[in-house]
C-alpha cells in the first residue's frame, strides 16, 4: 500500500480547511482528532495558512497536509512548515516532478481523462476528483473509474454529509473531502460532533 493509500484510508473524511484566525488552528485541529478524523487538509489559501500547518502538527494523532499547492515554490513552503501530504487542485508535469522528487505522498487533482493520462504518466494512481459535483458528479466518476480501474479518489467540491455516503459507496473512492465539518463560526464541541458523524461514515 502507498504512503498517500495509507493517509487516504485512515478516515472516510479528509476536512478541507480554511483558515482565518490562527489561534483557532490548534483548537479545532484538537476538535477533529478528538472525533476521529485525523487526517487534516489545510488549504494555501489564507496568510496564516503556512503557520496553522505548524501549530496543528503539535496536536498528537494529527496527520496534516497542505491544500491548494499549485507550484513548486508553495510546495517548499509546505514542506518547511511540517506537511506530511499535498493535495492539488490540478496536476502539471513540473509540480508533480517537483513532488515526486520530494518524496511526500500526493495528491493530484484531475477533472478530466486527460489529466489522468497525465498523472499516471507521472507515476500517480491516487486522484483527487476535483472540482467533484461541479464536474459531473458521480456519473462522471463512475465513468472514469470503469476505464481506469487501478486508480484510487479522494471526490472534493461540493460534497455534504447528506451525500458523502453515496460518493464513498463507489468502489474506488477512499474517502472524500469536505469543509462541512467545521462550519464558520463553529465551536470546537459542535467541530467533534461533526467530526464524530463524518468518521461514522466509514461503515
Amino acid at each position: 500500500m502507498s504512503q498517500i493509500e495509507t493517509i487516504m484510508r485512515m478516515a472516510p473524511v479528509i476536512p478541507v480547511l480554511v483558515i482565518d484566525d490562527i489561534h483557532q488552528a490548534r483548537p479545532i485541529a484538537e476538535a477533529l482528532v478528538a472525533g476521529g478524523l485525523k487526517v487534516l487538509e489545510v488549504t494555501l489559501r489564507t496568510p496564516d495558512a503556512l503557520e496553522a500547518i505548524t501549530r496543528m502538527n503539535l496536536v498528537p494523532g494529527a496527520v496534516v497536509g497542505a491544500g491548494t499547492v499549485t507550484n513548486k515554490d508553495q510546495l517548499d513552503a509546505a514542506l518547511a512548515a511540517g506537511a506530511e501530504f499535498i493535495v492539488s487542485p490540478g496536476l502539471t508535469e513540473a509540480l508533480g516532478q517537483a513532488v515526486k522528487r520530494s518524496g511526500v505522498p500526493y495528491l493530484p487533482g484531475i477533472a478530466t481523462p486527460s489529466e489522468l493520462m497525465t498523472g499516471l504518466d507521472l507515476g500517480f494512481t491516487h486522484f483527487k476528483f476535483f472540482p467533484a459535483e461541479a464536474n459531473g458528479g458521480i456519473p462522471a466518476l463512475k465513468a472514469l473509474t470503469a476505464v481506469f480501474g487501478q486508480c484510487r479518489f479522494c471526490p472534493t467540491g461540493g460534497i455534504s454529509a447528506k451525500t458523502a455516503p453515496d460518493w464513498l459507496a463507489i468502489e474506488r473512492v477512499l474517502c472524500v473531502g469536505g469543509s462541512w465539518v467545521v462550519p464558520k463560526g463553529a465551536t470546537p464541541a459542535e467541530i467533534e460532533a461533526l467530526a464524530r458523524e463524518a468518521a461514522s461514515l466509514a461503515g
